[in-house]
């Protein structure tokens, strides 16, 4: 399937797919036209020899100063050059192909003024599966200038560029965008993993699914908590768990107790930084902006993702609750006076070994590090002695995405060593039966990790178990 860029539908399924995936970018014909249509209008000011901002005249403090015809090819290598300040690793090849997307969708838009090649060359590249080094670290989010000056660099050096076309290509927020949307798609996959950890942990705790009974869902109105009831009441169903006396306790530890609330929070933060997702992957987001209806440019701040930013930075507080929640879940499993089984979930009681209860502290450290991610940055104050105190806000828009995808790749690893435990302490609980989606998790972590036996140490490496985590787990 081709993925089509009109400037006003792209999708974060769609940039998944394109980004890891190589499916074929085209350009709809209308976009093109419009593209057009915008680079008309700023030959025409060109032309009349308007003052517009990075187009006949410098940029930053140096706004007042005008820019020539004669001088567009220098201005342009020059602006390139200027904002190559990068640093650090570089970035991802997938972050990289979703900022070529993004890009290339914006300018398909009809609101910045460069022209069709601009954007065909992205698609072409994309569609060959370039991805030019870009450098991780430099950007403040306001335009991710450093990030896309080594795009723009990567793939423009030696096209010719029209007047303000170097501006337009650095101008955006392309790069934090097309991050975000690889983050936040691995994150709707972490949440399921979670519920289904989450269900296995109450099934290895023998826990009390009075927890799971349906007004709850009812009587609290939140299609979060829908959502994850249902899917937790789905993942345990046939569990001897729902028989009459089996659990252990009249009430369990809030972890276990709360799992569908802390999982709905998810939900919820999930499905708000999508909507505000969808909003900034097909928003013009360049300055200046070309107003085709009144023929004109205007100078604006569309390029001020703040709002996706600020729900970035709440849905990692979230997931760092969620995170938390699952680790405490696995300590509470190790435990012999919460679980009634051998201490560290050993094969049998009286051995010296250890089990699996070294796990608890590579499960601390991991989530000690994913909590530490989820400080919000959105409110981060910039100098004003940037271009004479006008560059006075930031929003570190690439340092929210970033956050992010370091939290989930943490969160993975957590849940792989969630589900190990779990698995273990289903072994121990002779004569229990487990949910059909439960089952079909134990199983699918025993192929890769087998019961921990009496003399027996656990694979030094779960990678295995955390692909498993990132393929999906039902």
């Amino acid at each position: 399937m081709t993925v089509v860029l009109s400037g006003t539908s792209l999708t974060l399924e769609e940039v998944v797919r394109v980004a890891r995936e190589g499916e074929p970018v085209e350009l709809v014909s209308k976009a093109l036209e419009r593209m057009r249509e915008a680079r008309a209008v700023v030959e025409r000011a060109v032309e009349r020899g308007d003052a517009v901002y990075g187009v006949t005249t410098g940029v930053a403090s140096r706004k007042r100063v005008r820019v020539g015809p004669e001088d567009v090819a220098d201005f342009n290598r020059r602006l390139l050059g200027s904002h190559r300040v990068g640093q650090g690793p570089d970035a991802p090849e997938d972050v990289v192909r979703a900022a070529m997307l993004r890009m290339a969708n914006g300018f398909a838009s009809g609101t910045t003024g460069v022209r069709p090649e601009l954007a065909e060359r992205l698609v072409g590249a994309l569609n060959e599966g370039a991805a030019p080094r870009v450098r991780l670290l430099g950007s403040i989010g306001q335009s991710d200038l450093a990030a896309n000056a080594d795009l723009a660099y990567g793939l423009f050096e030696g096209f010719p560029l029209a007047a303000g076309e170097a501006l337009w290509l650095v101008n955006n927020n392309a790069f934090s965008t097309g991050f975000a949307a690889l983050a936040v798609g691995d994150t709707r996959r972490l949440l399921d993993a979670l519920q289904v950890a989450g269900a296995l942990d109450v099934e290895a705790f023998l826990g009390n699914v009075a927890h799971l009974h349906p007004e709850i869902a009812r009587t609290r109105l939140s299609a979060g908590l829908k959502a994850a009831h249902e899917r937790l009441v789905e993942l345990l169903e046939g569990s001897s768990l729902w028989d009459e006396g089996a659990a252990r306790n009249l009430q369990d530890p809030l972890t276990f107790r709360g799992l569908a609330q802390v999982l709905a929070a998810l939900h919820d933060a999930l499905d708000h930084v999508e909507r505000q997702l969808a909003i900034e992957l097909n928003a013009a987001s360049s300055n200046p902006l070309v107003v085709l209806s009144e023929q004109r440019l205007v100078s604006v701040s569309n390029l001020d993702p703040v709002g996706l930013v600020a729900s970035l930075d709440y849905l990692r507080i979230v997931l760092a609750t969620a995170l938390t929640s699952a680790n405490e879940r696995l300590m509470k499993l190790l435990q012999r006076p919460a679980t009634g089984l051998p201490d560290g979930l050993a094969a049998e009681d009286g051995l010296s070994e250890d089990g699996l209860a070294e796990l608890g502290n590579a499960g601390h450290a991991l989530t000690v590090e994913a909590r530490l991610l989820a400080q919000p940055v959105s409110f981060e104050l910039a100098s004003t002695t940037q271009a004479e105190g006008i560059e006075d806000r930031m929003t570190m828009a690439p340092l929210a995405a970033r956050r992010l995808a370091e939290m989930v790749a943490l969160g993975e690893r957590i849940v792989a060593m969630e589900l190990v435990v779990a698995a273990q302490a289903v072994e121990l609980r002779e004569g229990h039966r487990l949910g059909r989606g439960t089952q079909r998790a134990f199983d699918r972590v025993r192929e890769l990790v087998p019961f921990t036996a009496a003399g027996a140490t656990l694979p030094p490496d779960l990678e295995p178990v955390r692909d498993l985590v990132r393929s999906g787990l039902t």
